[in-house]
């Protein structure tokens, strides 16, 4: 006999503004245990000290984070001039003094060179694996970590305050991969200064923002009222850029079954004009509830992913 598994069939996605300080794991666990979830994932690690938007999948959510992976990122970070750091964020320990203060325009000038694809160093202090281990691991150990640059893409970086000489705000929107912390610590060696990430604080990723996000407390308080569902957003969220097709309840079935149902000339034709370039994803829809992730391919849409919702 199959093992019943331990919690409530919860299927969704919450986007937490993820308190300072909290491991994106750790914020996973709480709010698997405020639904009661079988099952949780995040979409994107979020430093613990790091504040802003974490997206959570519960439930069948869970099937499309790899949809998420790809998406957009908007952070607003402050740097701290004066002062390096080996973390290259304040918990770390000094490497390098300076009393250089670059000025908001010297700064803006050089953020320009930063936009676009650019090749980028990831932080020693970075959860990527070296020959098994963690790099952070590696160098709390003292040592010495050498990470191969990797192609990153900025879309737009800008100075969005300086309130005084030693701090100024940058805010930019990027794709996969980009450290922040990094983008500091090139910045300060192209101005000539030393300078770290003292605040930092991720606004939106993809269609995840703190204009639809809960903060923890709010989700206890709803869990408390036996409401917690109303924290919920719908599994289909991640896929705000993926053409969806109505199907009938018959090529539903035949989607939760695993066949590929044929498309009609003008839903291949309406479906064409709406994919992203180099992209066959379509999200199937039966009355409003989300069925199948699937791939067009000759004039047919052939299951990927399969959903269970009710």
């Amino acid at each position: 006999m199959a093992r019943r598994k331990r919690g409530d069939v919860i299927d969704g996605w919450v986007c937490l503004d993820k308190p300072y300080g909290m491991g994106s794991t750790e914020a996973v666990t709480k709010v698997r245990r405020l639904f009661n979830a079988q099952k949780a994932g995040h979409a994107g690690t979020l430093d613990p000290l790091a504040d802003g938007i974490l997206p959570i999948a519960l439930g069948e959510a869970t099937k499309t984070v790899p949809f998420m992976m790809e998406a957009q990122k908007v952070y607003r970070f402050t740097i701290q001039w004066g002062v390096s750091t080996d973390s290259l964020d304040r918990e770390g320990e000094i490497t390098g003094r300076s009393d250089v203060r670059p000025s908001v325009e010297a700064v803006k000038a050089a953020l320009s060179g930063f936009v676009g694809e650019i090749d980028q160093v990831p932080p020693a202090f970075s959860a990527i694996k070296v020959n098994g281990e963690r790099a952070y691991d590696l160098a709390r150990d003292g040592v010495e970590v050498e990470l191969a640059s990797r192609r990153v893409t900025i879309h737009e970086a800008a100075v969005t305050a300086a309130p005084d000489a030693d701090h100024l705000e940058v805010t930019m929107r990027t794709g996969k991969g980009v450290y922040v912390r990094s983008l500091a610590r090139d910045l300060a060696r192209m101005l000539g200064a030393e300078g770290h990430v003292s605040a930092l604080r991720r606004e939106r990723v993809g269609p995840f923002s703190t204009q639809n996000a809960v903060s923890l407390d709010f989700l206890s308080d709803l869990a408390h009222k036996g409401a917690a569902s109303e924290g919920l957003l719908p599994v289909s969220t991640a896929l705000d850029d993926i053409p969806e097709l109505a199907v009938t309840d018959q090529d539903a079935l035949s989607l939760r079954q695993g066949r590929p149902i044929v498309l009609l000339p003008r839903q291949v034709e309406a479906l064409k004009n709406q994919l992203n370039a180099g992209s066959r994803t379509v999200s199937a829809f039966a009355g409003g509830t989300l069925v199948a992730l699937c791939s067009m391919r000759a004039g047919r849409l052939e299951p990927d992913r399969v959903f269970n919702l009710p």
